[in-house]
């Protein structure tokens, strides 16, 4: 599974690739957008930013998916939000805006995860790697 390390140099190249061509390289993979998430860590109380894609987008609703590619632990990101659920969304690079971030409970999660993984395969293949539920989190206007 992919380590803390790894992550952090993958997001890292996906800043520098947005960056280097003005905003017209990284901010949609395949016909998800990628949008930049802040939250603020747990224990350092400090503000924690992730790019991310969305593979449900709805006005200004958005649904993201802790898969952290497959592996057992939830990404930081995701924790640091069930810790504090105020968060910062910045899409296409444009101003952040203050919204609020939700766990998807056991009602809807079955019917929108069967949506995004048809949809996108790639989390289909990452929920067969791990035993824990891939958890999706709403972000909506606060």
């Amino acid at each position: 599974m992919p380590s803390d390390r790894f992550l952090k140099a993958m997001n890292a190249v996906h800043r520098a690739v947005v960056r280097v061509s003005g905003g017209r390289v990284g901010y949609s993979a395949g016909a998800m957008p990628v949008l930049e998430l802040t939250t603020i860590g747990r224990r350092s109380g400090e503000p924690r930013s992730v790019l991310l894609t969305a593979p449900v987008a709805e006005g200004d609703t958005f649904v993201v998916v802790a898969s952290r590619g497959g592996d057992d632990r939830h990404p930081a990101w995701f924790l640091n939000l069930q810790a504090d659920p105020t968060v910062q969304v910045s899409v296409r690079g444009g101003s952040p805006r203050p919204m609020r971030a939700e766990v998807v409970g056991p009602d809807e999660r079955p019917a929108l995860w069967s949506e995004i993984a048809g949809r996108y395969r790639n989390y289909a293949g990452y929920q067969k790697r791990t035993e824990r539920e891939i958890p999706l989190v709403r972000l909506t206007p606060a």
